[in-house]
């Protein structure tokens, strides 16, 4: 199997679990590439927009570390698992995501209020907001800007019933993407 064909297999499989009460990842992945193809990402920012939680799916440990109050660290995770086949474009970003919603909590207080019932209380389980410092070195860090665009996309793809296109529609992005540094 392709490594497309086997990552599109994981978001359907494993993708059927409720992201929170709203979506399902599987639902909450579509949107959020969605979002990205709307404001003309590039191939490999709608990949990694696409597969920016694929953490969740794979380490079946992260629901447990998180009842016990404990960051199940999907970021790495899912980055580290896409870095088999995409380079810096798509895994920076994936690994940044959680980064980016601690620096832009951290730039503006009033973004946790906005946050859905289940970004909340998991900015808290990461540390909380970035300090200024923190959030200086950030700002200016490698794939800073992609994961901060990530990560809006990613709290504004929770909406049920949200139109989208199949899984399929993905699928010349993602191979545009694979391990070609494709930016």
């Amino acid at each position: 199997m392709n490594p497309i064909e086997m990552l599109f297999e994981l978001l359907r499989r494993e993708g059927r679990t409720h992201y929170e009460s709203a979506v399902t990842q599987f639902e909450h992945a579509v949107q959020c590439a969605t979002l990205a193809e709307q404001e003309r990402a590039s191939p490999a920012l709608i990949t990694a927009s696409l597969f920016h939680d694929i953490g969740h799916l794979v380490n079946p440990g992260y629901r447990t570390a998180t009842l016990r109050g404990r960051d199940g660290e999907h970021e790495i995770t899912g980055a580290e698992h896409l870095a088999t086949w995409f380079g810096d474009y798509v895994t920076l970003p994936v690994r940044l995501h959680v980064a980016a919603r601690r620096y832009l909590t951290a730039i503006d207080p009033g973004c946790v209020a906005t946050l859905s019932s289940g970004s909340a209380p998991s900015v808290e389980l990461q540390c909380g907001p970035f300090s200024p410092e923190q959030a200086r070195r950030f700002a200016g860090a490698a794939g800073a800007a992609d994961a901060i665009r990530l990560c809006r996309w990613d709290e504004s793809a929770k909406r049920p019933g949200a139109a989208v296109p199949g899984l399929e529609h993905f699928q010349p992005y993602v191979a545009v993407s694979l391990d070609r540094g494709e930016g």
